[in-house]
């Protein structure tokens, strides 16, 4: 079976990221397969809604697979990364119709930001939110997606989670308008609402989008030269190496 599947139903687009083992976590290969999967949901007329889910019930996504971070070798890989990143996170937010995250577990990293870019959320109690780089491998977000984070949670509650790496619950995400719905029956919550918004005016759902994801971009500025910072740093290299040694990183602050 494929990490990542894409199958039709009628008008849904279904994306499942299939690693369960290693709780979904991003390949380049992953991240490519949602572009590809994007594209297709655009290209086919009769695609009305596009759902992306995670399998065994573990985790949506948590995260980018830390074993690909052992090949940078210098700062100008880590803007590649987190460049590449944005681009398909932003090319998911550009999908004409309504995107929906189905989250059960874990929703981590690079996972939030594949949710936050969908227009709609909803996850079972035991989901948690987070990117807690802070206590992990010492990187950093584009500024891109710390503009999404901020677009859903404020700037200060995204200063908070970053900063104290802490998890967030799902009633708490529930709270702030992130998620739509809290429930442990999410297939029945989401056939509902997919049934409501294959009801909806397809128009008036791609002028929200379009209009709300402008106004978000508007105020990206350049990052590289943070995000060179950051990945070139003795520090990011060392706590790939301790990440995957399973052992407590050691921040120097170069």
């Amino acid at each position: 079976m494929s990490d990542l599947e894409i199958t039709a139903d009628g008008p849904v687009l279904t994306v499942t990221f299939n690693r369960p083992k290693q709780r979904n976590a991003m390949t380049w290969g992953m991240y490519e397969g949602l572009a590809q999967a994007c594209s297709q949901a655009d290209a086919d007329d009769t695609i009305r809604v596009m759902v992306l889910r995670g399998a065994g019930g573990q985790a949506f996504v948590a995260g980018t697979d830390i074993t690909q971070f052992a090949k940078f070798s210098s700062g100008e890989d880590g803007v590649d990364y987190e460049h590449r990143v944005t681009d398909i996170i932003d090319r998911l937010s550009d999908v004409d119709v309504p995107t929906v995250a189905v989250i059960d577990g874990y929703c981590v990293g690079g996972g939030l930001g594949i949710a936050c870019a969908c227009d709609l959320r909803i996850a079972t109690p035991r989901s948690v939110f987070g990117v807690p780089i802070a206590r992990t491998l010492g990187n950093c977000l584009s500024t891109a997606t710390l503009a999404l984070l901020t677009h859903h949670f404020g700037q200060s509650r995204t200063t908070e989670l970053l900063l104290t790496a802490r998890m967030m619950a799902a009633d708490e995400a529930r709270a702030t308008g992130f998620l739509s719905e809290v429930a442990e029956n999410l297939d029945d919550v989401l056939a509902l609402l997919v049934e409501r918004l294959l009801g909806h005016a397809p128009l008036s759902m791609w002028a929200t989008k379009e209009a709300l994801r402008r106004l978000r971009r508007a105020g990206v500025v350049d990052d590289t030269d943070i995000i060179s910072r950051v990945y070139g740093s003795a520090d990011f290299h060392a706590a790939v190496t301790a990440f995957t040694a399973k052992k407590r990183p050691e921040w120097t602050g170069h």
